[in-house]
């Protein structure tokens, strides 16, 4: 423990959240004087007078932009535009708001989306340029990934510390169940437990179960978004990972496993399987300030199961 956080006041948008409960939890944890979380229904940061607003308001030392718009493969279908648009419209407002309100440090949270479709693997943070995204991926991905400009821009010309981190797949209790925005592990979990329920001797799933996916449990990303926030300060991106990928058909073992589900599994492969192989080198957040996810994966998967079952009205209300 350290005195970093003891006299700053830290705005966490998106605090709400999947991922901004963990953060915000840390954050007070780390003994954060306040901690400022507005409601998506309280500031619109799609709106750049409501941004400023909220800066004015709240005078943050610190910010660390989570709000987003996400979704799945399926989600990512039915909305590219607005996936692009709300997600680019939030991250420039906070970063000039911040900047024109002289806030110390920014910490802008990315997303591994951005990534071009089959960068060597493991994913190095110099291979974001070297390529487009994965189609379903890329109206967020892209927008994401103009925030890292932006950043970069400002430190250049005025000075700002702004900081951009890339956590790879996120998973644990308090994820999203409503299946219009739920990503592959929750989406598994509800689909098994529902047909342990009603006895179904097969469930159905999209792809063909070859793509590969790298999970890191949501503390464990809080973890290394606050170390970072206190502890780096550079203008290159950086991983947030496991060091571990797992193919899509091994992961539907594990969530069978862990649900108790024990019939037939149904590929369709007329459905997309998204991005080939994702895994990503987390050797720069460990060496610039010294993460390393610690939360076993059965054991993470064990407690986002336990968290659904017991809260399974608000898991599968949220919507975004």
């Amino acid at each position: 423990m350290t005195d970093f956080w003891t006299d700053r006041c830290v705005l966490v948008t998106g605090g709400n959240g999947f991922l901004g409960r963990a953060v915000v939890a840390r954050l007070q944890a780390a003994g954060a004087a306040s901690v400022v979380v507005p409601s998506s229904a309280e500031v619109d940061l799609r709106d750049r007078a409501a941004t400023a607003e909220l800066f004015s308001h709240t005078r943050p030392d610190l910010v660390i932009h989570l709000a987003a718009r996400v979704g799945g493969i399926g989600y990512n279908q039915v909305h590219p535009a607005e996936l692009y648009l709300d997600n680019l419209l939030m991250g420039t407002y906070v970063v000039e708001e911040a900047r024109s309100h002289d806030v110390d440090k920014t910490v802008l949270v990315g997303t591994v989306c951005s990534y071009p479709k089959e960068p060597p693997v493991p994913f190095h943070e110099e291979s974001l340029w070297g390529g487009y995204p994965e189609e379903t991926n890329a109206p967020y991905g892209i927008a994401k990934l103009a925030q890292l400009v932006h950043a970069q821009t400002v430190r250049e010309q005025y000075g700002q510390k702004v900081i951009y981190l890339i956590p790879t797949n996120l998973y644990g209790p308090g994820d999203k169940f409503n299946p219009m925005v739920s990503h592959v592990i929750p989406a598994l979990v509800k689909k098994c437990i529902e047909a342990v329920e009603a006895g179904a001797d097969h469930i159905e799933l999209w792809g063909t179960g070859s793509a590969s996916r790298e999970f890191l449990y949501v503390d464990d990303a809080a973890a290394g978004i606050v170390a970072a926030a206190e502890r780096y300060d550079d203008p290159e991106p950086v991983n947030l990972g496991t060091d571990h990928e797992m193919p899509i058909r091994e992961l539907v073992g594990h969530v069978a496993e862990a649900t108790g589900f024990t019939g037939e599994l149904r590929w369709d492969a007329s459905k997309p399987d998204g991005q080939p192989r994702r895994r990503v080198d987390n050797s720069r957040a460990r060496e610039r300030f010294g993460f390393e996810a610690t939360t076993p994966f059965a054991e993470g998967l064990r407690a986002t199961v336990d968290w659904y079952l017991a809260n399974r009205s608000e898991a599968e209300s949220r919507d975004h």
